[in-house]
């Protein structure tokens, strides 16, 4: 161990207030996942085109199993990371996910071996895994005991978050166009200032002498703490939203860019944009989510974390029946496609508060173990995880029947399915965080 590690296990904290390393790791995350939706976003185009760069023909079920891929590490290893963030540090796993992403995307660009590609997708989700519970157990911790600035924390997060992803999806289509296959090794840059953020932006230091005398008790232990908790209340609701927007993520950019089928011709939104094109739509989207990110993060104290929830699916349900509209206006006047344009501004706002709501309540949950936050954050990532797996199966099949359509009523179904559980939650919403049996 170096002797600034052994300092910081001396100390509860280092002299660096709170409130600067939460602004580090907000920075960082969001850096993080601009690498990530990068990746993916290139890996993509790259796809949609692989046979010239001597790769096979890819089809949209190709597409799905390799988000699967990446959501399934997430799932299978964020509980673990999690826990181990809990012993030894969150700022300290926070560090392991860029190294995860610098080798995954280094990779990427060198192969055209599917095998290996899928296997780059195993370490992009490893990279997140590591990362994210770490960083949203540092976050619950900063922001205990303070409701303000736990919603601030949790927008902000899901700010930084959306924004990366988003900043590097828009990217992608500039830079595939700009520097073919190059664009992956440039991104390994990208996770290699993630890595330093963390490394010496953080100074802020939990006390890990507490931590490792704490009982963490290994898995059974966690097995515990979750089946005395509230947390599965929130899990049906929060994994139906994230399978929705799990059917777009990468399913959208393949279906817009790709020539459709001739059965498909009638869809005006499939195979008629070029990654540019595309790039700067999602760029527009993104600013209209990112504002109601904002809006809605700092109305917890006013709303409940279910109403905004609530809001959210109708805001979602609102886009997708104006995205239908503008699908079947093909060959009509542009301005046919204002008003239904206008709707999905609208409804992009009012979405943008569902998870950051729904994070707050995760980060509620964990106030009843202190000392466990990292392994209750952690299933953030599980929750995602569930969701964007089976959005991504799901969506590669609803678009191989059904193009843009397929993926509208695979969305609109399982928004419906969102609300199911919603009611149940909001009865109980008053009694979570507050103390509940401790496992032993």
């Amino acid at each position: 161990m170096d002797a600034a590690a052994a300092q910081a296990d001396r100390a509860p904290s280092a002299p660096d207030h709170p409130g600067r390393s939460l602004t580090a790791v907000l920075f960082g995350t969001f850096t993080l996942r601009l690498s990530t939706g990068l990746t993916g976003a290139l890996l993509t185009y790259h796809l949609a085109h692989f046979e010239r760069v001597g790769g096979p023909r890819v089809d949209p079920g190709m597409i799905g199993v390799f988000a699967a891929l990446f959501y399934a590490a997430e799932l299978l290893m964020a509980p673990v990371f999690g826990v181990l963030s809990d012993r030894f540090g969150h700022h300290r796993l926070m560090e392991l996910g860029p190294l995860f992403g610098f080798v995954a995307v280094v990779i990427t660009g060198l192969t055209t071996y599917i095998p290996v590609i899928a296997g780059t997708r195993v370490l992009e989700g490893l990279s997140t895994a590591a990362s994210v519970p770490a960083i949203l157990g540092f976050l619950a911790m900063a922001t205990a005991g303070d409701e303000l600035a736990r919603g601030r924390a949790s927008a902000r997060f899901e700010g930084a978050t959306l924004a990366g992803l988003g900043v590097g999806i828009v990217l992608a289509g500039v830079l595939i166009d700009l520097l073919g296959r190059n664009a992956f090794f440039l991104n390994a840059g990208i996770y290699v200032v993630s890595f330093l953020i963390y490394r010496y932006g953080v100074r802020f230091r939990e006390d890990l002498r507490a931590m490792r005398n704490a009982d963490h008790g290994g898995l059974k232990r966690y097995l515990q703490i979750l089946r005395s908790s509230h947390v599965w209340l929130l899990a049906p609701t929060w994994i139906a939203i994230n399978a929705a927007l799990g059917l777009w993520t990468n399913q959208s950019l393949f279906q817009l860019t790709q020539k459709p089928s001739p059965e498909f011709a009638n869809q005006y939104l499939m195979g008629h944009f070029v990654p540019t094109e595309i790039s700067i739509g999602l760029a527009a989207g993104l600013l209209v989510f990112f504002a109601g990110l904002v809006f809605w993060g700092n109305r917890f104290r006013r709303f409940r974390r279910t109403s905004i929830i609530f809001f959210g699916i109708l805001g979602g349900l609102a886009v997708i029946a104006a995205v239908a509209v503008i699908n079947h206006t093909e060959g009509m006047p542009g301005m046919t496609r204002a008003l239904p344009g206008a709707v999905v501004v609208g409804g992009l706002f009012v979405l943008a508060g569902a998870t950051p709501a729904a994070l707050g309540l995760l980060a509620d949950v964990s106030e009843a173990y202190p000392m466990d936050r990292g392994a209750i954050m952690g299933l953030y990532s599980v929750f995602l995880a569930i969701g964007q797996i089976g959005g991504s199966l799901l969506g590669g099949e609803a678009a191989r029947r059904a193009g843009i359509d397929g993926l509208l009523l695979g969305t609109l179904l399982l928004l419906f399915i969102a609300l199911i559980p919603l009611a149940r939650l909001r009865e109980v919403e008053h009694l979570i965080g507050q103390p509940v049996t401790q496992a032993t």
